[in-house]
């Protein structure tokens, strides 16, 4: 449910040790052991033969551990310090002199001297959380020897040469095909691209109280089923609607989007929006589009909007959007909107003079990281933004890769700055919220990746606002549903490249 920061898990390690007074050798043990489990299983029968690559310090401690317990049900592991043993410290040192008497083999690591053939697998038991920057000489060639040896890697609590805090993978990285973390996982395990080095994350654990976490306000959570009934109390994927419900109990979505050009933006949002239970979805366009779309899905509302003939927003009143989002519980803005002379003070005007939800996308954020946000009013109703990357670098002034280095502590800031509720798009999407909360999306797949499919995830999210969620239940939960639907349809389709937004909506 959680993933934590160096520093955090540093923090709750430190107390358990010197506040509750667990001695650092039993943390040790039973990370050790539990992991040991978790490499058991994983071997099966097949790998039996294990290098256990062994650092200076805890790390290599918890893989002496391992090993110790491997060796106890049968496996044969062999201890490869990375450097002369003599230079462990600490609770490492204290593993490696248990090790020395239990007689479990071990070699001192040289260069492209290590018979990997010899070998089942590879436990990674170097650097740990603790390390950051690119691993250094010896350590940077025994990961580099590892990683070409072809064998399957284990990593302890994270892969050597991962950042625990960003994810990012250093030169070089293990790769690892199992990473057993402890105690709870670790942001960087659950982003991209420290999520493909680590492999499989199973969290062990070392015998911290269930509500650690929480005791010390870590603010960083994981999406799955499970953990959002824990979060917001409900059945998400099995939601009960009172027997004497009616439209008007599940709220009232306006969608305020799509040109000539575009208008399927706006179908989908509001066919998401629709799809994923709100009562009653309107959807408004410049009125020279409305014709067109007559009967295409025959559920929503159309409302045209006065556009002058144009066919797109340059010549509406925003006094008429607020107008129609006046008694509405959600307004959606900007799915294949475009952008026209004078679009700023159009969306201040509806920012201002409505109360509903605003959830703002495509190029709605566009309109708002021009005028910047600082320009823009409080506002009484709640505000939702779904940018992606490229959208989430206008809004902040800062450059894409800048936005992807820190994704995690970017989207929370600017949420806790503006007061919004902020979707970071893109793989594991984040959702910040105002209060500092960061949730990481565990759903969603590679064949998502094509257009339309952020229309209709902005359409989920309107609706389930709209049907009484706060903001960052809504959104979290939205992006959960959305990512969802797509690992549904590409379950379905396995030989497919790519799957269509419209696929997801119909799977909503």
């Amino acid at each position: 449910m959680y993933a934590v920061t160096r520093k955090e898990m540093r923090k709750m390690d430190q107390y358990a040790i010197k506040q509750i007074g667990m001695p650092s050798m039993v943390l040790m043990e039973n990370a050790g052991r539990n992991a040991a489990k978790e490499i058991a299983s994983f071997a099966g029968d097949r790998l039996k033969k294990w290098a256990v690559l062994i650092g200076k310090g805890n790390n290599g401690g918890d893989g002496i551990v391992t090993a110790r317990h491997l060796q106890e049900w049968g496996f044969e592991p062999t201890l490869i310090y990375a450097e002369d043993p003599s230079a462990c410290k600490g609770e490492a040192a204290q593993q490696r002199d248990i090790a020395s008497a239990f007689n479990l083999p071990s070699v001192i690591y040289k260069k492209e001297q290590i018979a990997w053939e010899a070998f089942d697998g590879i436990i990674d038991a170097l650097l740990g959380t603790g390390s950051s920057g690119a691993p250094k000489e010896v350590y940077a060639s025994l990961i580099e020897e590892a990683n070409t040896s072809e064998l399957p890697i284990a990593a302890m609590d994270i892969p050597s040469g991962l950042d625990a805090d960003t994810g990012a993978v250093q030169t070089p990285c293990i790769q690892a095909a199992l990473t057993t973390t402890f105690a709870y996982t670790k942001r960087g395990l659950e982003q991209y691209p420290g999520k493909e080095a680590a492999g499989i994350v199973s969290t062990c654990p070392i015998g911290l109280p269930a509500d650690f976490a929480a005791a010390f306000q870590v603010q960083t959570f994981l999406a799955d089923a499970e953990s959002i009934q824990q979060r917001f109390h409900m059945n998400l994927l099995s939601p009960v609607r009172p027997a004497d419900s009616n439209k008007g109990t599940f709220g009232h979505v306006l969608v305020a989007a799509g040109t000539r050009q575009m208008a399927g933006a706006g179908l989908m949002s509001a066919a998401a929006a629709l799809k994923t239970g709100a009562g009653l979805v309107s959807w408004a366009m410049p009125e020279r589009v409305l014709e067109a779309m007559l009967g295409k899905q025959p559920e929503i509302m159309l409302q045209g909007v006065a556009d002058k003939d144009k066919g797109d927003w340059s010549a509406t009143s925003a006094k008429d959007i607020a107008a129609l989002l006046d008694g509405k519980q959600a307004g959606v803005i900007g799915p294949g909107m475009g952008r026209w002379k004078g679009d700023t003070d159009w969306l201040k005007h509806i920012w201002r003079q409505t109360a509903c939800a605003l959830i703002l996308d495509a190029d709605a954020l566009n309109i708002l990281a021009e005028a910047g946000i600082e320009s823009f009013p409080e506002r009484e109703g709640p505000v939702l933004l779904t940018p992606h990357p490229g959208e989430m670098a206008r809004l902040t002034g800062k450059s894409v890769k800048e936005v992807q280095a820190d994704r995690i502590e970017i989207a929370r800031e600017f949420a806790v700055k503006h007061g919004v509720t902020l979707v970071l798009k893109g793989a594991r999407t984040l959702t910040a919220a105002p209060n500092g909360n960061v949730t990481i999306n565990t759903t969603g797949n590679p064949k998502m990746a094509t257009g339309g499919t952020g229309d209709v995830l902005a359409g989920v999210i309107g609706s389930l606002t709209a049907q009484g969620m706060h903001a960052e239940q809504a959104a979290v939960c939205g992006v959960y549903l959305h990512g969802r639907a797509g690992d549904t349809v590409a379950g379905k389709r396995p030989e497919s490249r790519s799957l269509t937004a419209w696929d997801i909506i119909e799977t909503l």
